[in-house]
C-alpha cells in the first residue's frame, strides 16, 4: 500500500511538472466586442477582440455603386436571418474591397453583425471558430483579406473543405467574404492551358485548371473591381477633402494637385485618394477626422 501511495505522489508530482510547461488556456472571447481577430499564441488559437474597428460608412465609398448595392442586400437578407452568399471580392488594387466588408459591419453592427478577421495561414483553423460561434445569437462574417495561395498551402484544401465539402458544413450564422487580386484566387501558367481537352466542338479545361476554379466557385457572389477613371478619382478626392472640412472653392484649388499626386503614385484609386485628402487637409486644415 505504501509503494501505491509513493507511485501516485510521484504521478501526480510528474503531471504537476508537465501541467507547467504547457501553454495557458486561450481567454474566452470578449463577445461584446463588434470585431474579433483570429490569432495563434503558444500554439493555441483565439479570439482577440479589436478594440477599435474602422468605422468608414458605405455612403463614403464611391465609384462601386453596384458592387456596393449588391454586398449591401446579400448582408441584409444575412443579418435578417434570410439565405445569402459567401462573397468573393476581386479586382484591382485600393478600389474599396476591404473597406466595403468593414463599411458592412458598420452599417448592420447594431443588427447583431460581427466580423472575425482571419489570415490565410490560419484558415486550418476554421472549424474550430466555428465551433466557438455555434450557440451565439449574433450573426458573424468571416473576413480574409487579400487572399491567394500558392500550390499545396493547407489552408487551400481547410477552405474548399469548410465552403463546400465538408460533412458539417457552415452554420447558417456564419458566411465568408474574401478580397484578392486574383480572380481563382491561385496564379495560373500559360502551361496550364495545354491541359485542355478537345470533345467534338467543346472545350474541357484540365485538371489542374479545374482545381483551381472550384475554389472560387464555393462563393456564391462574385463582385468584380476597377481602376477608377479620372472623374471617379477626382470625385472621391472631394468626397474626402469635404470630410475634412474643406470648402468647395479649397476643394476644386486641390484639383491640379490630386491630379499629380495620383501621377507619382500610378495609381488613381480610392485609396490614393483618400491619402491625398489627408496629406491636403493636414496641409491647410488643422482639422482631424
Amino acid at each position: 500500500m505504501n509503494e501505491l501511495s509513493r507511485f501516485l505522489a510521484r504521478a501526480e508530482d510528474l503531471l504537476t511538472r508537465v501541467e507547467a510547461l504547457l501553454p495557458p488556456p486561450a481567454p474566452a472571447p470578449d463577445w461584446q466586442a463588434l470585431a474579433h481577430r483570429w490569432a495563434r499564441r503558444n500554439g493555441r488559437g483565439g479570439l482577440l477582440p479589436v478594440k477599435h474597428p474602422h468605422r468608414i460608412r458605405l455612403d463614403d465609398l464611391r465609384g462601386i455603386e453596384e458592387q456596393k448595392a449588391r454586398i449591401d442586400q446579400n448582408t441584409r437578407q444575412f443579418v435578417a436571418g434570410r439565405s445569402a452568399n459567401n462573397v468573393l471580392l476581386t479586382g484591382a488594387r485600393g478600389t474599396g474591397k476591404s473597406s466595403l466588408v468593414k463599411a458592412v459591419l458598420n452599417q448592420y453592427a447594431s443588427r447583431g453583425l460581427r466580423l472575425i478577421e482571419v489570415d490565410k495561414s490560419d484558415l486550418i483553423d476554421l472549424p474550430q471558430i466555428v465551433d466557438l460561434i455555434e450557440e451565439r445569437r449574433e450573426r458573424f462574417i468571416i473576413f480574409c483579406d487579400d487572399l491567394s495561395f500558392e500550390a499545396n498551402e493547407p489552408g487551400y484544401k481547410a477552405l474548399k473543405s469548410v465552403l463546400d465539402g465538408s460533412i458539417s458544413g457552415m452554420p447558417d450564422k456564419l458566411l465568408l467574404y474574401a478580397t484578392s487580386n486574383r480572380r481563382h484566387l491561385m496564379p495560373e501558367y500559360m502551361a496550364e492551358n495545354l491541359e485542355a481537352k478537345h470533345v467534338g466542338n467543346e472545350i474541357h479545361p484540365g485538371e489542374t485548371v479545374e482545381e483551381k476554379i472550384s475554389l472560387s466557385e464555393r462563393f456564391g457572389l462574385w463582385l468584380s473591381f476597377y481602376p477608377f477613371d479620372q472623374d471617379h478619382y477626382l470625385a472621391i478626392c472631394a468626397h474626402w477633402l469635404a470630410e475634412y472640412g474643406l470648402s468647395t472653392s479649397e476643394i476644386e484649388a486641390a484639383r491640379h494637385e490630386a491630379l499629380q499626386w495620383a501621377l507619382t503614385r500610378s495609381s488613381r484609386s480610392g485609396r490614393s485618394a483618400w491619402q491625398f485628402a489627408r496629406d491636403f487637409a493636414g496641409r491647410v486644415r488643422r482639422k482631424s477626422r
